[in-house]
């Protein structure tokens, strides 16, 4: 199995110590310390010795202390690590458009995972919608409040179904593979975040490699994963999304109005029996070990708007409200004669406002 797409990337600042060079001090810190200081021991009375062996005894604690060290290193997060729930709730609302469900969902998630200090299992969310409706920023916007880093960090690993575990006739070798690398870094790290996109195109049975690190099991092989974070990402139960959306909309209900109680039940009986779901037949589902299956409804016109405006706030332009306008209407929505929700969410905005951009910019 190629290596999951992964951070690890160590940047190193410009005049400054880089982190290899760190971890090499810290390491050798006592050594380092007596060999700088031997050569001019023998000179100096017992109360000068004393004096020099207590200051390399106050740099070597300096140079261990967490705020030293992990300033040039990336460092897994302490036991104590509390999620920012403001700063998310923030990024939520301001980026993640028309997905009440959603926002609420995850935001209670992982607010009470990350202020319980004993989980009894890992916290698992599978998200669900069309393209285009937030799937990939969601799990991403999480991954970067447990790991700044995001997905350039080195606690945060995404595997793509189609690229990671293209055959079908490798699923036991890539099962494996899978158990092992999970095993591996959560070992490292008791706060890794694993995401798992294409879960529709996902082999038959691949994912339940994993269910014992899953499960209520205080640890696997002397390794506990309860700390850790476990995100599905899939296409599947989109259409029954879809369908109890606008089931909602014909009946004149407010979309606002849609609870989880409303889709959830659904959504998990149509992916357990969703041949295409990466979820057929799953002992996940079938133990009950996904905590939440997270709805992202269809996208409305006028979150498209919202999209777009969002996306040119992101690039540091004014917004214009003409080009918010032509975008949002150049996009293919349904039902056909209603044209209510977009078929492709959000998902191609950006391409489209850069010609609208390049075409502004070229009358200007």
């Amino acid at each position: 199995m190629a290596a999951a797409v992964t951070g690890g990337v160590q940047h190193f600042l410009p005049g400054a110590v880089g982190p290899e060079a760190v971890r090499f001090l810290v390491a050798m810190r006592p050594a380092v310390l007596l060999w700088l200081l031997l050569p001019g021991l023998a000179a100096l009375e017992p109360l000068s010795v004393g004096l020099a062996i207590g200051v390399a005894s106050a740099l070597t604690g300096y140079l261990s202390h967490p705020s030293f060290y992990c300033s040039y290193v990336e460092c897994c997060p302490s036991a104590g690590h509390r999620l920012n729930a403001t700063a998310l709730r923030e990024q939520l609302d301001g980026r993640l458009f028309g997905q009440h469900l959603a926002k609420e969902v995850v935001l209670r998630a992982v607010t009470g995972f990350s202020n319980n200090p004993s989980p009894k299992k890992p916290l698992t969310l599978s998200l669900h919608g069309w393209a285009g409706t937030g799937k990939n920023f969601l799990s991403q916007l999480l991954a970067r409040h447990v790991h700044p880093a995001g997905l350039r960090s080195k606690f945060v690993h995404l595997f793509l179904a189609t690229l990671h575990f293209p055959h079908p006739q490798r699923v036991p070798m890539y099962q494996e593979q899978l158990q092992s690398w999970i095993r591996g870094n959560v070992s490292a790290c008791a706060h890794s975040v694993f995401i798992f996109d294409e879960m529709d195109k996902m082999h038959q049975g691949l994912i339940d490699a994993i269910k014992p690190f899953l499960d209520y099991y205080e640890q696997v092989d002397g390794v506990s994963y309860r700390n850790a974070i476990f995100i599905f990402l899939s296409n599947a139960g989109g259409d029954l999304i879809n369908k109890a959306a606008l089931d909602f909309w014909t009946s004149g209900k407010r979309r606002e109005d849609i609870q989880l109680k409303d889709l959830e039940p659904m959504l998990s009986v149509g992916v357990f029996n969703n041949k295409n779901s990466g979820l057929w037949h799953s002992s996940l589902i079938d133990r009950n070990l996904i905590d939440y299956f997270v709805p992202l409804l269809p996208l409305e016109h006028k979150h498209v708007k919202m999209c777009v405006r969002a996306e040119m706030l992101a690039r540091g332009h004014e917004v214009d409200e003409q080009i918010v306008q032509a975008v949002a209407d150049e996009m293919t929505y349904f039902p056909k004669e209603a044209r209510i929700y977009s078929d492709k969410g959000c998902k191609t905005v950006q391409a489209k406002l850069d010609i609208h951009e390049d075409i502004a910019g070229a009358m200007d």
